[in-house]
């Protein structure tokens, strides 16, 4: 969908959306299941990176302290009992810029991939910035999907980092895809950026092909000491709910698309609690392992 086609969806009235992307939703997902996944930080801070939103990056002062990366056994011992409180995904992320083949820490990823995957759960991770070449040794060892977000269009995004490129992200999100696996890209609000950056940053999201299986769209949470904190004022945020029911027309063919989920950018580790699921108290079930198809959502990729 190009820019002038989302700046007419976007004007729409709110309940005017609302009412059809209710029945874009039901025209493509009668379903009650949800499905559960849990989120581990392997490798916590000390990112080169500059990323303004970031509580990881080495460039600020968050209080956040730096970590090596979680040795195998600390890792398999929590995805252990996240399985067994009912989560069929296990999704790692590891604060640094990338991975390269050939390197150590690579290798170590890699064996954390194949023994995550032992347990009979889909594995997702977010490493960074990836070529073909790991992207594709990364799905040979069972990684299910990839998490690579955008964060705001190509005008805005020199804004917020300045230690790599927009086209950077473009770049892994495409080796991402060639390897067949399936892309979770999608963005943050509340950075000061314009209305047109958000439809910017969603255009380019629905142009992808395929599009991302999974879109999700952040509201920024300021982390003291880095450069966003003083970006998401109360005006703005009187935006958040108006803007983040729009995309949702756009990417009906997901399974996932997240709404207004909060960006800390720093992904607390988990310790093998599970809070009560929302979820439940509705009705919903949890969904099984590799129950969709990346592509079309159709059995097991």
């Amino acid at each position: 969908m190009k820019l002038e086609q989302l700046r007419a969806l976007y004007r729409q009235p709110l309940f005017d959306l609302i009412s059809q992307s209710r029945q874009i939703h039901l025209g493509h997902w009668r379903g009650e299941e949800v499905q559960r996944c849990s989120l581990l930080s392997i490798k916590t801070g000390g990112c080169s990176e500059d990323c303004a939103y970031c509580a990881q990056s080495a460039h600020y002062s968050t209080g956040v302290e730096r970590e090596d990366l979680l040795s195998i056994e600390q890792i398999v011992d929590v995805a252990t009992r996240a399985r067994a409180q009912g989560a069929t995904r296990f999704c790692m992320g590891a604060a640094w810029r990338g991975v390269r083949d050939g390197t150590e820490k690579f290798e170590r990823v890699l064996e954390i991939v194949r023994e995550v995957g032992a347990l009979g759960m889909e594995v997702c991770v977010t490493l960074g910035e990836i070529g073909p070449v790991e992207a594709g040794k990364l799905k040979a060892a069972g990684v299910t999907a990839y998490n690579h977000n955008i964060d705001t269009s190509p005008d805005f995004y020199p804004e917020i980092v300045s230690t790599h490129t927009f086209q950077d992200r473009l770049d892994t999100i495409a080796a991402v895809q060639a390897s067949g696996m399936s892309v979770c890209s999608g963005g943050i609000i509340g950075m000061g950026e314009s209305e047109d950056d958000r439809l910017r940053m969603i255009e380019i999201l629905s142009e992808l092909d395929p599009q991302p299986q999974s879109v999700p769209i952040n509201c920024l949470m300021p982390q003291r000491g880095n450069r966003a904190a003083g970006s998401a004022s109360a005006a703005r945020r009187w935006t958040h709910p108006n803007f983040t029911r729009r995309p949702g027309a756009l990417f009906f063919r997901r399974r996932k698309f997240h709404l207004l989920r909060r960006q800390t950018a720093h992904r607390q580790k988990s310790r093998g609690r599970c809070r009560p699921c929302i979820a439940e108290r509705v009705g919903i079930e949890h969904r099984s392992r590799f129950s969709h198809n990346v592509h079309n959502g159709h059995g097991r990729p």
